[in-house]
């Protein structure tokens, strides 16, 4: 009784990963490809120290 059990969990267990390597989606993965960043406002320029600073007090 114990070994019949035993046997067929054991069997299931095997079957169930088995299915699972197989049965697995293929993902068709593509080359990469080099991503160049993405300028959203090409035409706002910074200038470093154009603008004063408002005196805090301290």
């Amino acid at each position: 009784m114990v070994s019949t059990i035993t046997i067929t969990l054991i069997t299931l267990v095997i079957l169930n990963l088995l299915l699972l390597k197989f049965s697995s989606n293929k993902v068709s993965r593509s080359k990469k490809t080099v991503k160049k960043p993405v300028i959203l406002h090409p035409q706002a320029a910074y200038t470093v120290g154009s603008e004063k600073l408002a005196l805090t007090g301290s």
